[in-house]
Protein backbone atom coordinates (compact mmCIF):
# COMPACT_ATOMS: atom_id res chain seq x y z
CA UNK A 1 0.00 0.00 0.00
CA UNK A 2 1.14 3.56 -0.63
CA UNK A 3 2.18 5.61 2.34
CA UNK A 4 -1.42 7.69 1.29
CA UNK A 5 -3.42 4.51 2.05
CA UNK A 6 -2.46 4.76 5.91
CA UNK A 7 -4.00 8.19 5.93
CA UNK A 8 -7.34 7.21 4.96
CA UNK A 9 -7.57 3.88 6.48
CA UNK A 10 -6.72 2.01 8.84
CA UNK A 11 -5.59 -1.78 7.33
CA UNK A 12 -2.75 -3.85 8.36
CA UNK A 13 -0.67 -3.72 5.58
CA UNK A 14 -0.55 -6.44 3.04
CA UNK A 15 2.07 -9.02 3.15
CA UNK A 16 4.34 -8.21 0.00
CA UNK A 17 4.83 -10.38 -2.94
CA UNK A 18 7.58 -10.81 -5.55
CA UNK A 19 5.73 -11.48 -8.92
CA UNK A 20 8.86 -11.20 -11.11
CA UNK A 21 10.87 -8.41 -10.06
CA UNK A 22 7.62 -6.00 -9.69
CA UNK A 23 6.35 -5.56 -6.04
CA UNK A 24 2.66 -6.07 -5.15
CA UNK A 25 1.57 -5.73 -1.32
CA UNK A 26 3.47 -3.75 1.36
CA UNK A 27 4.22 -0.77 0.50
CA UNK A 28 4.82 -1.01 -2.61
CA UNK A 29 2.61 1.24 -5.37
CA UNK A 30 -0.49 -0.18 -6.45
CA UNK A 31 0.60 -2.18 -9.79
CA UNK A 32 -1.26 -2.06 -13.43
CA UNK A 33 -2.30 -5.64 -14.47
CA UNK A 34 -3.79 -6.56 -18.02
CA UNK A 35 -4.36 -9.63 -20.38
CA UNK A 36 -3.95 -10.70 -23.65
CA UNK A 37 -6.70 -11.94 -25.42
CA UNK A 38 -4.90 -13.88 -28.41
CA UNK A 39 -4.59 -17.66 -28.78
CA UNK A 40 -1.15 -18.16 -26.60
CA UNK A 41 -0.16 -20.82 -28.80
CA UNK A 42 0.10 -17.93 -31.05
CA UNK A 43 3.49 -16.71 -30.81
CA UNK A 44 3.64 -13.39 -32.71
CA UNK A 45 0.24 -12.69 -32.10
CA UNK A 46 0.87 -12.71 -28.54
CA UNK A 47 4.13 -10.88 -28.29
CA UNK A 48 2.79 -8.23 -30.21
CA UNK A 49 -0.64 -7.95 -28.04
CA UNK A 50 1.93 -8.31 -24.37
CA UNK A 51 4.67 -6.07 -26.34
CA UNK A 52 1.88 -3.00 -26.96
CA UNK A 53 0.18 -3.77 -23.74
CA UNK A 54 3.45 -3.51 -21.45
CA UNK A 55 4.61 -0.46 -23.52
CA UNK A 56 1.39 1.23 -22.80
CA UNK A 57 1.99 0.89 -18.80
CA UNK A 58 1.16 -2.49 -17.59
CA UNK A 59 2.87 -3.68 -15.43
CA UNK A 60 2.14 -7.28 -15.42
CA UNK A 61 0.61 -9.22 -18.17
CA UNK A 62 -1.58 -12.54 -18.12
CA UNK A 63 -1.91 -14.80 -20.44
CA UNK A 64 -4.10 -18.15 -21.03
CA UNK A 65 -2.58 -21.56 -20.64
CA UNK A 66 -5.43 -23.86 -21.42
CA UNK A 67 -3.93 -26.16 -23.29
CA UNK A 68 -0.67 -28.10 -24.68
CA UNK A 69 -0.24 -25.83 -27.66
CA UNK A 70 -0.47 -23.23 -25.49
CA UNK A 71 1.68 -24.16 -23.07
CA UNK A 72 4.61 -25.14 -25.33
CA UNK A 73 4.62 -21.77 -26.64
CA UNK A 74 5.31 -20.18 -23.14
CA UNK A 75 8.75 -20.13 -23.22
CA UNK A 76 9.10 -19.04 -26.81
CA UNK A 77 7.14 -15.83 -25.92
CA UNK A 78 9.39 -15.45 -23.18
CA UNK A 79 12.24 -15.63 -25.19
CA UNK A 80 10.44 -13.49 -27.54
CA UNK A 81 10.14 -10.79 -25.18
CA UNK A 82 13.61 -10.53 -23.58
CA UNK A 83 15.24 -10.52 -27.30
CA UNK A 84 12.93 -7.26 -27.78
CA UNK A 85 14.55 -5.66 -24.14
CA UNK A 86 10.96 -6.58 -22.41
CA UNK A 87 10.97 -7.61 -18.98
CA UNK A 88 7.56 -7.92 -18.04
CA UNK A 89 6.26 -10.68 -15.85
CA UNK A 90 4.20 -12.73 -17.44
CA UNK A 91 1.08 -14.80 -15.58
CA UNK A 92 -0.31 -18.16 -16.89
CA UNK A 93 -4.28 -18.03 -16.37
CA UNK A 94 -4.54 -22.06 -15.87
CA UNK A 95 -7.87 -23.71 -15.19
CA UNK A 96 -9.21 -27.01 -15.33
CA UNK A 97 -6.12 -29.29 -16.37
CA UNK A 98 -3.08 -26.65 -15.08
CA UNK A 99 -1.94 -29.46 -13.07
CA UNK A 100 -1.06 -31.28 -15.91
CA UNK A 101 0.14 -28.57 -18.26
CA UNK A 102 2.21 -27.89 -15.46
CA UNK A 103 3.55 -31.18 -15.30
CA UNK A 104 3.77 -31.61 -18.95
CA UNK A 105 5.59 -28.60 -19.69
CA UNK A 106 8.18 -27.84 -17.24
CA UNK A 107 9.88 -24.97 -19.12
CA UNK A 108 6.49 -23.14 -19.21
CA UNK A 109 6.04 -23.68 -15.54
CA UNK A 110 9.69 -21.78 -15.02
CA UNK A 111 9.19 -19.33 -17.95
CA UNK A 112 6.05 -17.75 -16.23
CA UNK A 113 6.17 -15.40 -13.03
CA UNK A 114 3.03 -16.51 -11.40
CA UNK A 115 0.45 -18.91 -11.53
CA UNK A 116 -3.38 -17.84 -11.09
CA UNK A 117 -5.36 -20.57 -10.51
CA UNK A 118 -9.16 -20.50 -9.57
CA UNK A 119 -9.98 -23.13 -6.29
CA UNK A 120 -14.26 -23.44 -8.54
CA UNK A 121 -12.78 -25.00 -11.52
CA UNK A 122 -9.18 -26.54 -10.52
CA UNK A 123 -10.82 -29.93 -9.81
CA UNK A 124 -13.89 -31.68 -9.26
CA UNK A 125 -15.12 -33.81 -6.22
CA UNK A 126 -12.07 -35.57 -4.91
CA UNK A 127 -10.11 -34.47 -7.28
CA UNK A 128 -10.20 -31.13 -6.31
CA UNK A 129 -7.90 -30.27 -3.21
CA UNK A 130 -5.15 -33.25 -5.17
CA UNK A 131 -5.44 -31.16 -8.21
CA UNK A 132 -5.15 -27.95 -6.11
CA UNK A 133 -2.07 -29.47 -3.98
CA UNK A 134 -0.34 -30.48 -7.74
CA UNK A 135 -0.24 -27.00 -8.91
CA UNK A 136 1.10 -25.29 -5.59
CA UNK A 137 3.40 -28.20 -5.24
CA UNK A 138 4.40 -26.73 -8.58
CA UNK A 139 4.83 -23.53 -7.89
CA UNK A 140 6.85 -23.90 -4.72
CA UNK A 141 9.37 -26.01 -6.85
CA UNK A 142 9.59 -23.76 -9.41
CA UNK A 143 9.90 -20.67 -6.55
CA UNK A 144 6.94 -18.89 -8.02
CA UNK A 145 3.65 -17.01 -6.84
CA UNK A 146 0.10 -17.90 -6.89
CA UNK A 147 -2.73 -15.82 -7.10
CA UNK A 148 -5.69 -17.78 -6.07
CA UNK A 149 -8.32 -16.09 -8.20
CA UNK A 150 -12.18 -16.52 -6.96
CA UNK A 151 -14.86 -15.96 -9.69
CA UNK A 152 -18.33 -16.27 -8.88
CA UNK A 153 -19.46 -17.51 -12.23
CA UNK A 154 -17.19 -20.66 -11.53
CA UNK A 155 -17.83 -20.15 -7.65
CA UNK A 156 -16.91 -23.80 -5.52
CA UNK A 157 -21.07 -25.58 -5.50
CA UNK A 158 -19.82 -27.78 -2.73
CA UNK A 159 -19.10 -24.79 -0.94
CA UNK A 160 -21.82 -22.69 -1.78
CA UNK A 161 -24.43 -25.05 -1.19
CA UNK A 162 -23.32 -25.97 2.45
CA UNK A 163 -23.33 -22.38 3.84
CA UNK A 164 -26.57 -22.11 1.90
CA UNK A 165 -27.98 -25.11 3.68
CA UNK A 166 -26.47 -23.99 7.05
CA UNK A 167 -28.37 -20.68 6.25
CA UNK A 168 -31.68 -22.29 5.82
CA UNK A 169 -31.12 -24.44 9.14
CA UNK A 170 -31.08 -20.86 11.04
CA UNK A 171 -33.68 -19.43 9.81
CA UNK A 172 -32.45 -17.74 6.54
CA UNK A 173 -30.62 -14.58 8.40
CA UNK A 174 -28.58 -13.54 5.34
CA UNK A 175 -30.10 -13.27 1.85
CA UNK A 176 -29.04 -15.24 -1.03
CA UNK A 177 -26.41 -12.69 -2.16
CA UNK A 178 -25.05 -12.52 0.86
CA UNK A 179 -24.11 -16.23 1.09
CA UNK A 180 -22.97 -16.22 -2.20
CA UNK A 181 -20.80 -13.21 -1.25
CA UNK A 182 -19.61 -15.38 2.12
CA UNK A 183 -18.99 -18.70 -0.11
CA UNK A 184 -16.62 -16.39 -2.29
CA UNK A 185 -14.77 -14.79 1.29
CA UNK A 186 -14.40 -18.39 2.09
CA UNK A 187 -13.48 -19.73 -1.13
CA UNK A 188 -10.36 -17.78 -0.97
CA UNK A 189 -9.70 -17.72 2.46
CA UNK A 190 -9.95 -21.51 2.73
CA UNK A 191 -7.78 -22.26 -0.70
CA UNK A 192 -5.30 -19.46 0.89
CA UNK A 193 -5.09 -21.68 3.98
CA UNK A 194 -4.60 -25.02 2.24
CA UNK A 195 -1.47 -23.51 -0.19
CA UNK A 196 0.01 -22.65 3.15
CA UNK A 197 -0.26 -26.20 4.58
CA UNK A 198 1.36 -27.51 1.57
CA UNK A 199 4.08 -25.29 1.92
CA UNK A 200 3.62 -21.95 -0.27
CA UNK A 201 4.53 -19.45 1.99
CA UNK A 202 1.74 -16.42 2.45
CA UNK A 203 4.72 -14.20 1.04
CA UNK A 204 3.70 -16.37 -2.36
CA UNK A 205 -0.04 -16.09 -2.16
CA UNK A 206 -2.37 -13.35 -3.83
CA UNK A 207 -5.93 -13.25 -3.96
CA UNK A 208 -8.78 -12.30 -5.93
CA UNK A 209 -12.57 -12.09 -5.91
CA UNK A 210 -13.96 -11.08 -8.91
CA UNK A 211 -17.98 -10.20 -9.33
CA UNK A 212 -19.58 -8.32 -11.88
CA UNK A 213 -21.58 -5.62 -9.98
CA UNK A 214 -20.57 -2.95 -8.00
CA UNK A 215 -21.61 -3.48 -4.54
CA UNK A 216 -21.15 -6.94 -4.65
CA UNK A 217 -17.07 -6.23 -5.54
CA UNK A 218 -17.06 -3.60 -2.59
CA UNK A 219 -18.86 -5.99 0.39
CA UNK A 220 -16.22 -8.91 -0.98
CA UNK A 221 -13.17 -7.08 -0.66
CA UNK A 222 -14.21 -5.73 2.24
CA UNK A 223 -14.39 -8.35 4.38
CA UNK A 224 -11.03 -10.11 2.55
CA UNK A 225 -9.60 -7.25 3.76
CA UNK A 226 -10.92 -7.46 7.43
CA UNK A 227 -10.13 -10.74 7.90
CA UNK A 228 -7.05 -11.38 5.53
CA UNK A 229 -3.39 -9.60 5.16
CA UNK A 230 -3.16 -11.08 2.11
CA UNK A 231 -1.70 -8.97 -1.24
CA UNK A 232 -5.37 -7.95 -2.67
CA UNK A 233 -6.24 -8.39 -6.54
CA UNK A 234 -9.26 -6.19 -8.04
CA UNK A 235 -10.94 -5.96 -10.39
CA UNK A 236 -14.94 -5.87 -11.75
CA UNK A 237 -15.24 -8.54 -14.16
CA UNK A 238 -17.35 -8.75 -17.14
CA UNK A 239 -17.90 -5.05 -16.97
CA UNK A 240 -18.89 -4.93 -20.36
CA UNK A 241 -17.72 -2.28 -22.99
CA UNK A 242 -17.22 1.54 -23.41
CA UNK A 243 -18.52 4.09 -21.02
CA UNK A 244 -20.24 1.08 -18.75
CA UNK A 245 -17.69 -0.65 -18.14
CA UNK A 246 -15.25 2.12 -17.29
CA UNK A 247 -17.86 3.65 -14.90
CA UNK A 248 -18.81 0.58 -13.11
CA UNK A 249 -15.34 -0.47 -12.85
CA UNK A 250 -14.03 3.07 -11.53
CA UNK A 251 -16.92 3.18 -9.24
CA UNK A 252 -16.20 -0.19 -7.78
CA UNK A 253 -12.21 0.00 -7.66
CA UNK A 254 -12.51 3.82 -6.49
CA UNK A 255 -14.71 2.87 -3.30
CA UNK A 256 -12.02 0.23 -1.90
CA UNK A 257 -9.46 1.64 -2.94
CA UNK A 258 -9.82 4.96 -0.53
CA UNK A 259 -10.38 2.74 2.15
CA UNK A 260 -7.03 1.59 1.18
CA UNK A 261 -7.67 -2.08 -0.28
CA UNK A 262 -6.25 -3.28 -3.16
CA UNK A 263 -2.53 -3.90 -4.04
CA UNK A 264 -2.67 -4.52 -7.65
CA UNK A 265 -5.75 -3.91 -10.24
CA UNK A 266 -7.01 -4.83 -14.03
CA UNK A 267 -10.02 -2.66 -15.41
CA UNK A 268 -11.55 -5.78 -17.47
CA UNK A 269 -13.38 -4.00 -20.51
CA UNK A 270 -15.08 -5.52 -23.32
CA UNK A 271 -12.83 -4.27 -26.35
CA UNK A 272 -15.39 -3.32 -29.24
CA UNK A 273 -15.07 -4.88 -32.19
CA UNK A 274 -11.26 -3.74 -33.53
CA UNK A 275 -10.66 -2.23 -30.49
CA UNK A 276 -7.60 -1.36 -28.85
CA UNK A 277 -6.51 -3.80 -26.41
CA UNK A 278 -4.26 -1.62 -24.33
CA UNK A 279 -7.76 1.03 -23.41
CA UNK A 280 -7.89 -1.11 -20.27
CA UNK A 281 -4.09 -0.39 -18.77
CA UNK A 282 -4.65 3.48 -20.00
CA UNK A 283 -7.85 3.84 -17.57
CA UNK A 284 -6.09 1.24 -14.92
CA UNK A 285 -3.63 4.46 -14.76
CA UNK A 286 -5.84 7.24 -15.18
CA UNK A 287 -7.95 6.07 -12.32
CA UNK A 288 -5.02 5.61 -10.02
CA UNK A 289 -3.91 9.06 -11.11
CA UNK A 290 -6.75 10.83 -10.73
CA UNK A 291 -6.94 9.60 -7.46
CA UNK A 292 -3.67 10.57 -6.34
CA UNK A 293 -2.24 7.06 -5.93
CA UNK A 294 0.29 7.42 -8.57
CA UNK A 295 1.29 9.60 -11.50
CA UNK A 296 2.14 7.90 -14.65
CA UNK A 297 1.75 10.78 -17.50
CA UNK A 298 1.52 14.59 -17.45
CA UNK A 299 -2.00 16.12 -16.83
CA UNK A 300 -3.50 18.03 -19.35
CA UNK A 301 -6.07 20.19 -18.28
CA UNK A 302 -9.05 21.53 -20.45
CA UNK A 303 -12.32 23.13 -19.83
CA UNK A 304 -15.31 21.42 -21.68
CA UNK A 305 -16.34 24.16 -23.58
CA UNK A 306 -19.30 26.44 -23.55
CA UNK A 307 -20.83 28.96 -26.13
CA UNK A 308 -17.84 31.33 -25.41
CA UNK A 309 -15.44 28.52 -27.16
CA UNK A 310 -17.33 27.95 -30.36
CA UNK A 311 -13.73 27.43 -32.06
CA UNK A 312 -12.89 24.28 -31.40
CA UNK A 313 -8.94 25.04 -31.80
CA UNK A 314 -8.08 24.32 -27.89
CA UNK A 315 -10.19 21.04 -28.03
CA UNK A 316 -7.78 20.01 -31.13
CA UNK A 317 -4.47 21.09 -29.47
CA UNK A 318 -5.44 19.39 -26.26
CA UNK A 319 -5.93 16.10 -28.13
CA UNK A 320 -3.37 16.48 -30.04
CA UNK A 321 -0.83 17.54 -27.06
CA UNK A 322 -2.29 14.78 -24.44
CA UNK A 323 -2.05 12.06 -27.30
CA UNK A 324 2.04 13.12 -27.97
CA UNK A 325 2.31 13.22 -24.01
CA UNK A 326 0.81 9.50 -23.65
CA UNK A 327 2.55 8.02 -26.93
CA UNK A 328 6.18 9.78 -26.02
CA UNK A 329 5.95 8.50 -21.96
CA UNK A 330 7.77 4.76 -23.26
CA UNK A 331 11.02 7.06 -24.38
CA UNK A 332 10.13 9.74 -21.33
CA UNK A 333 10.31 7.62 -18.74
CA UNK A 334 14.15 7.32 -19.21
CA UNK A 335 15.16 10.31 -21.19
CA UNK A 336 13.20 12.70 -18.63
CA UNK A 337 12.64 11.23 -14.99
CA UNK A 338 9.66 12.88 -13.26
CA UNK A 339 7.74 14.00 -16.38
CA UNK A 340 4.60 12.21 -15.10
CA UNK A 341 4.29 15.02 -12.46
CA UNK A 342 3.97 17.44 -15.56
CA UNK A 343 0.79 19.39 -15.43
CA UNK A 344 -0.35 21.14 -18.74
CA UNK A 345 -3.44 23.53 -19.31
CA UNK A 346 -5.48 24.06 -22.10
CA UNK A 347 -8.06 26.95 -22.18
CA UNK A 348 -10.57 27.89 -24.71
CA UNK A 349 -11.72 31.43 -23.07
CA UNK A 350 -10.51 34.22 -20.81
CA UNK A 351 -12.84 33.42 -17.88
CA UNK A 352 -10.82 30.50 -16.25
CA UNK A 353 -8.41 30.38 -18.85
CA UNK A 354 -5.04 32.70 -17.16
CA UNK A 355 -6.41 31.38 -13.66
CA UNK A 356 -6.25 28.11 -14.72
CA UNK A 357 -3.00 28.09 -16.56
CA UNK A 358 -1.06 29.62 -13.86
CA UNK A 359 -2.02 26.72 -11.75
CA UNK A 360 -0.48 24.55 -13.94
CA UNK A 361 3.46 23.91 -14.98
CA UNK A 362 3.04 25.35 -18.49
CA UNK A 363 -0.38 26.53 -19.89
CA UNK A 364 -2.50 28.73 -22.67
CA UNK A 365 -5.51 30.49 -22.63
CA UNK A 366 -6.85 30.34 -26.38
CA UNK A 367 -9.20 33.35 -27.47
CA UNK A 368 -12.92 32.66 -27.23
CA UNK A 369 -15.85 33.62 -29.04
CA UNK A 370 -15.24 38.14 -29.59
CA UNK A 371 -11.93 38.02 -27.89
CA UNK A 372 -8.85 39.36 -29.09
CA UNK A 373 -7.12 36.71 -31.46
CA UNK A 374 -4.44 36.65 -28.58
CA UNK A 375 -3.42 33.57 -26.49
CA UNK A 376 -1.40 34.47 -23.56
CA UNK A 377 1.22 31.40 -22.31
CA UNK A 378 2.14 31.07 -18.56
CA UNK A 379 5.16 29.33 -17.29
CA UNK A 380 5.46 28.23 -13.34
CA UNK A 381 2.63 30.82 -12.68
CA UNK A 382 3.96 34.00 -14.55
CA UNK A 383 3.09 35.10 -18.30
CA UNK A 384 6.18 34.63 -20.83
CA UNK A 385 4.58 35.06 -24.17
CA UNK A 386 1.46 35.75 -25.93
CA UNK A 387 1.03 33.82 -29.56
CA UNK A 388 -0.79 34.99 -32.11
CA UNK A 389 -1.26 34.30 -35.72
CA UNK A 390 -2.40 30.74 -37.23
CA UNK A 391 -0.07 28.69 -35.88
CA UNK A 392 -0.09 29.12 -32.30
CA UNK A 393 -1.42 25.88 -32.08
CA UNK A 394 2.05 24.35 -33.48
CA UNK A 395 3.62 27.15 -31.53
CA UNK A 396 2.54 26.28 -28.21
CA UNK A 397 3.91 22.49 -28.81
CA UNK A 398 6.91 23.68 -29.77
CA UNK A 399 6.96 25.59 -26.25
CA UNK A 400 5.42 22.36 -24.17
CA UNK A 401 8.79 20.20 -25.56
CA UNK A 402 11.25 22.75 -24.62
CA UNK A 403 9.73 23.47 -21.22
CA UNK A 404 9.83 19.17 -20.67
CA UNK A 405 13.04 19.09 -22.11
CA UNK A 406 14.59 22.41 -19.89
CA UNK A 407 12.90 21.18 -16.50
CA UNK A 408 12.92 17.54 -16.45
CA UNK A 409 16.30 16.84 -19.20
CA UNK A 410 18.57 19.71 -18.57
CA UNK A 411 19.45 19.45 -22.66
CA UNK A 412 20.19 22.73 -23.04
CA UNK A 413 17.41 23.91 -25.71
CA UNK A 414 16.33 27.30 -25.75
CA UNK A 415 14.43 28.39 -22.24
CA UNK A 416 10.44 28.59 -23.17
CA UNK A 417 10.56 31.53 -20.60
CA UNK A 418 12.09 33.63 -23.24
CA UNK A 419 9.76 36.41 -24.63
Amino acid sequence: MSSYYSQVFDRRPSVGVDVGGVKIGGSAPIVVQSMTNTDTADIDATVAQVAALHQAGSEIVRITVDRDESAAAVPKIRERLERLGLDVPLVGDFHYIGHKLLADHPACAEALAKYRINPGNVGFKDKKDKQFAQIIEMAIRNDKPVRIGVNWGSLDQVLLTRLMDENHDKGGPLSAQEVMQEAIVQSALLSADLAEEIGLPRERIILSAKVSQVQDLIAVYTELARRSDHALHLGLTEAGMGSKGIVASSAALSIVLQQGIGDTIRISLTPEPGGDRTREVQVAQELLQVMGFRQFVPVVAACPGCGRTTSTVFQELAQKIEDDLRRNMPVWRDKYPGVETLNVAVMGCIVNGPGESKHADIGISLPGTGESPAAPVFVDGKKVKTLRGPNIASDFEAMVDAYIANRFGNTGQEDPNAA
